[in-house]
C-alpha cells in the first residue's frame, strides 16, 4: 500500500498542467484519503495514519494533532469533509510560508533564500547547510524547490510559521548513554521564555537515568575490567557478570549507578548555563549575533569542562562505589566520609586532567559523524521524510562509538586514577606514568581494556534513551516540533 501511496501522491502533486487547480487538488486529496482509508469505513482514525505515513518520521503525537486540529466534531476520527478542510487550511498556510521565503517571486525557493529566512528569525547556518536543507526538499535536482515540493514535505507537519519549520530544521535529540554529554543545541529566546528549554532537559535527563539504568551491569563490568582486568579479572563478558554475582549477587550489578543517575540533573542544567554564559562572552559587544559552527563547538567544550570541574567529585565516588565489595561502604554519604577522612579533598580529584582532555575527541567526534552520517542517509535518499527511528539510532550508535574509540585510553586512565585508593597497595602514579606503565605492561591493547562491555552497552542505551526521551516530551507537553502539546487547535 505505501509505495503505491508514495508514487500516487506524487504523480498528482506534480501535475501542473492542469486546466483547472482546484479539482484537480481535490481529486488527490479524494485519493490520497481513499488510500488511508485502510478499512474502507469512510473515516481516519490515528492507526490508520501511523500505517498510511509510516517512514515519513512523524512522532505519534504530531500525527494525534492532525486529528485534533482537524476532528471538528470531536468523534476521534476524520472523515473526507474533516480531512479535505484540514488540508485547505494547512495548505494556505504553507503558501503564506512559501511565498515569505519565495524573496524574488519567480515560484522556486533556492538555498540563498533558505539562508536568510532562517538568518531573520535568529539561526545562523552557512549557504552549505542551506543547501543540504534544499536537497531534503528537492525531488526533481533542480536545487531549487517549488511550490509542489513544498507542500508534498510539509504536508502533515503540524508547522504554522517561519520560526516551527526553522526549529524543526535544527531540531537535535539529546540522547544519552552514560558517557559525556555533547555540545547543546541552540534555543531561541522565545523558547527560553516560555519554559520549553527546562521541559526538553528534563526530558533528556530521565531519558539518560533509564538508559544508564538499564546499562549499569554492563557499565559496572567496564570500569572492573579497566581497574583490574589485567591481572586480576580474566575471562569474557560472561565470566565477568558470574564473578561479580559470585562477591554479591543480583543487587550488587548496579552499584554505583544511583550517583551515576543524580549527577545527570546538575550536569545538564550546569553545561546549559555554563553555554549560554561562553556565548555570550564570545559574542562580545554585539549580543544578535549567531555563533559560528567552530565557536559554538568551543563554547561547548568549554562547557562541557566547566561542568565537568563541577561535579567530578561525583565521578570519583561513582568509580568507587562501583567497584566497591560488599559491605565496604554503607552508601554515597559514607563513601565520600571515607576518602575524605583517609586521603583528603585532593582524592576527589584524580583523574581529573585525563578526563578534561577526553571531552573534546569526545565530543567533536560523535557530532561530526553523526552529522555526516545523518546527512549522507539524507542525500541517498533526496526527496523523503525526516529520516526513522532507526536511522536516527543508528546513526548515534556509530557516532558514540567512533567517540569512545578517540577518547577511551583518556578515559581508562582516568577511571585507574580514580580508583588507585581502592587498590590496597598499589602506587599513585601520574597520568603519563600511568600511560606508560599500561604499555609497557600490557601494550596498546591494555588502553582499550573493558570496551567490549563498553560498546554493547551503546545500543540498548541509545534506543532506551531516545523511545524514553520521545514518550517523556509527550508526557511534559513537548512534541517533536517543539510545540506545546495538549488539546490546543490551529
Amino acid at each position: 500500500m505505501r509505495p503505491q501511496w508514495t508514487w500516487s501522491l506524487s504523480a498528482h502533486c506534480q501535475d501542473r498542467k492542469s486546466p483547472d487547480p482546484d479539482q484537480e487538488r481535490e481529486r488527490r486529496w479524494a485519493q490520497l484519503f481513499d488510500q488511508l482509508d485502510l478499512n474502507k469505513d469512510g473515516h481516519i482514525d490515528i492507526l490508520e495514519l501511523r500505517t498510511g505515513l509510516a517512514g515519513r518520521g512523524l512522532s505519534k503525537s504530531s500525527l494525534e494533532k492532525i486529528v485534533e486540529a482537524g476532528d471538528t466534531n470531536q468523534d476521534g476520527v476524520l472523515d473526507f469533509q474533516e480531512f479535505t478542510q484540514y488540508l485547505r487550511t494547512h495548505e494556505k498556510e504553507l503558501k503564506l510560508m512559501f511565498k515569505s521565503l519565495d524573496r524574488n517571486n519567480d515560484g522556486q525557493i533556492d538555498a540563498a533564500e533558505i539562508q536568510h529566512s532562517l538568518h531573520t528569525v535568529g539561526v545562523e547556518i552557512s549557504l552549505k547547510d542551506a543547501t543540504r536543507i534544499l536537497q531534503r526538499m528537492d525531488k526533481d535536482g533542480t536545487m531549487t524547490i517549488d511550490w509542489n515540493e513544498w507542500r508534498d514535505f510539509f504536508l502533515f507537519k503540524r508547522l504554522t510559521n517561519m520560526e516551527d519549520i526553522a526549529r524543526y530544521w535544527k531540531h537535535s535529540m539529546m540522547l544519552d548513554i552514560g558517557e559525556q554529554l555533547t555540545v547543546p543545541d541552540d534555543f531561541s529566546e522565545e523558547e527560553k521564555k516560555s519554559g520549553y528549554v527546562w521541559r526538553q532537559l528534563m526530558a533528556g535527563a530521565l531519558a539518560g537515568s533509564v538508559s544508564r539504568s538499564g546499562t549499569a551491569p554492563l557499565d559496572r563490568l567496564k570500569v572492573f575490567r579497566q581497574v583490574h582486568g589485567f591481572a586480576d579479572f580474566k575471562g569474557n563478558v560472561l565470566s565477568g557478570f558470574q564473578h561479580m554475582l559470585k562477591e554479591g549477587g543480583l543487587r550488587s550489578m548496579w552499584r554505583g549507578n544511583g550517583i551515576n543517575v543524580l549527577k545527570i540533573a546538575p550536569e545538564t542544567a550546569i553545561k546549559f548555563t555554563a553555554y549560554e554564559q561562553i556565548k555570550n562572552l564570545m559574542r562580545s559587544k554585539d549580543e544578535t549575533r549567531n555563533l559560528r559552527v567552530h565557536e559554538r563547538f568551543v563554547a561547548g567544550s568549554l562547557a562541557g569542562a566547566t561542568a565537568q570541574t563541577t561535579i567530578y567529585p561525583m565521578e570519583v565516588l561513582k568509580t568507587r562505589l562501583t567497584l566497591r565489595k560488599t559491605g565496604q561502604y554503607s552508601g554515597i554519604v559514607d563513601c565520600a566520609k571515607q576518602i575524605l577522612q583517609r586521603e583528603g579533598v585532593t582524592a576527589f580529584y584524580k583523574g581529573y586532567v585525563p578526563n578534561l582532555l577526553s571531552i573534546v575527541p569526545y565530543a567533536g567526534i560523535d557530532l561530526a559523524v553523526y552529522e555526516t552520517l545523518k546527512f549522507a542517509w539524507l542525500n541517498r535518499n533526496r526527496g523523503l521524510a525526516d529520516p526513522g527511528v532507526m536511522v536516527l539510532v543508528g546513526c548515534g550508535a556509530v557516532s558514540s562509538t567512533c567517540g569512545q574509540l578517540a577518547s577511551y585510553p583518556l578515559a581508562l586512565i582516568r577511571t585507574r586514577m580514580q580508583a588507585q585508593a581502592s587498590v590496597k597497595g598499589a602506587p599513585k602514579p601520574s597520568m603519563l606514568a600511568s600511560l606508560r606503565s599500561i604499555l609497557t605492561q600490557e601494550g596498546v591493547a591494555g588502553l582499550y581494556r573493558g570496551i567490549s562491555p563498553n560498546l554493547l552497552k551503546v545500543i540498548p542505551a541509545v534506543s532506551v534513551s531516545y523511545v524514553v526521551y520521545e514518550y517523556t516530551r509527550i508526557v511534559l507537553g513537548v512534541d517533536i516540533e517543539g510545540r506545546r502539546g495538549g488539546k490546543e487547535k490551529a
